[in-house]
């Protein structure tokens, strides 16, 4: 069939248009970038997700080099312009830097690749998790040990000798993502301000939400809470001491949204809710604690979705028959009461995950979920139904290659 001049000109201008749009006769425009973290390999895996879709691609000269060694934690300033690496590193203890560590600062090119800028290195040692404030102005970075002080040289370079943690505080260049030292002004030794902010034993990870930065302390099963305050200082909320958390046996992770914090259990297979108060205090949630869903164990990351009516709980199970052990990893899903706090389970869920899964994001248009899956190397991706929480496979295939081990990943919804 031929065409008339009329019609040959309308394909013409739609073809333009797609081109236009970044768009394809399979899918939409691309609507985030998403960067996943290879432990393996130290490298970082770019992709574009797809709007119609979900579809993961990989970005022009993915992978990047994670400028360092054992990336375990990343964040994203707001803008989309400048993606930080936290690199573990290699060797490190209560007595010295692992080689490699740091965080590694890249740009973020206008298809989501990224380019290396510089590397900074926190106070104290063996680094674990990064968080931003609201504010996307201040960078900080929780290190399990804090350093000693050496009174001969009146500098913090010594062996830690009281097993606490610490967070080390960053300004961010809005212009270059470059990062500046915020020293605390409220502990002094010798006059001087001290290089960092103290925190519990053992601490693991931590959570920017709203005014409070909260870290989970491994040692005894405690939170460490702060305010953010003026300059990216922190200041301690706890009148007497660090939070414990009341009957937990071995607390694993932490993340919340507005006005509720939920904790894991890896021992007790339990998810822990809290309400935020003011001066980030923590009170129980009605009922308490919260049995996991049948058939999944060993919870290790949770995510509250965009709206906060959904929470998501990533879960490293672990079957031993004879001789062998088997790994199946899950993903447990509840609906959020608004007005308490309580969870209800989601009736079709547990879903199906990647092997080993490490962390989970959102797509910034509240229609993709995104899995990182640490002893496959890949990234899960499920659709999102808004109206009830549940859980699909993506349209295409939800299985992703991403680089070696995954641990965790981060998202952009824009590039500003």
């Amino acid at each position: 069939m031929k065409l008339s001049l009329f019609g040959r000109l309308a394909v013409a201008l739609f073809a333009s248009l797609v081109l236009g749009l970044g768009m394809t006769g399979c899918g939409g425009g691309t609507i985030a970038y998403l960067w996943v973290l290879g432990q393996q390999y130290n490298q970082v895996a770019g992709f574009k997700v797809d709007d119609y879709t979900g579809n993961l691609t990989a970005v022009t000269h993915s992978p990047f080099s994670s400028q360092g060694a054992n990336p375990v934690s990343i964040a994203v300033k707001s803008g989309g312009r400048f993606v930080f690496v936290l690199n573990q590193g290699t060797g490190g203890s209560a007595s010295g830097r692992g080689a490699s560590s740091g965080v590694a600062v890249f740009s973020v090119g206008g298809d989501g690749s990224l380019t290396y800028q510089a590397t900074y290195q926190s106070q104290g040692y063996v680094p674990q998790w990064l968080a931003l404030d609201s504010t996307g102005s201040y960078l900080y970075v929780l290190d399990k040990y804090s350093p000693g002080y050496v009174a001969s040289t009146n500098l913090y370079t010594g062996a830690n000798t009281d097993g606490l943690g610490a967070i080390t505080a960053f300004s961010i260049d809005g212009t270059t993502g470059r990062l500046s030292l915020v020293t605390n002004s409220t502990v002094l030794r010798n006059g001087l301000n001290t290089p960092f902010f103290e925190v519990g034993g053992s601490p693991f990870m931590m959570k920017s939400q709203g005014s409070c930065l909260l870290t989970v302390n491994s040692a005894d099963n405690s939170i460490s809470p702060y305010t953010f305050g003026t300059n990216g200082q922190l200041n301690f909320t706890g009148s007497t001491g660090n939070y414990i958390v009341s009957g937990a046996k071995t607390i694993s992770s932490i993340n919340g949204s507005g006005s509720y914090v939920y904790l894991t259990d890896s021992s007790a297979n339990t998810i822990i809710p809290y309400s935020l108060g003011t001066s980030c205090t923590l009170t129980p949630v009605t009922g308490g604690s919260v049995a996991n869903e049948s058939g999944a164990s060993d919870p290790v990351y949770t995510l509250l979705d965009s709206t906060s009516k959904y929470l998501y709980v990533l879960n490293h199970a672990q079957v031993t028959t004879g001789s062998s052990t088997q790994a199946y990893s899950y993903l447990s899903a509840y609906t959020v009461n608004t007005t308490n706090g309580q969870l209800t389970p989601i009736s079709d869920a547990p879903y199906t995950v990647g092997s080993g899964p490490v962390c989970m994001v959102e797509d910034p248009t509240n229609q993709y979920m995104y899995v990182s899956n640490y002893n496959d190397g890949t990234v899960t991706g499920k659709l999102l139904d808004p109206t009830t929480g549940r859980l699909e496979a993506l349209s295409r295939g939800s299985t992703f290659a991403a680089t070696g081990q995954a641990t965790c990943l981060g998202l952009s919804g824009s590039v500003d």
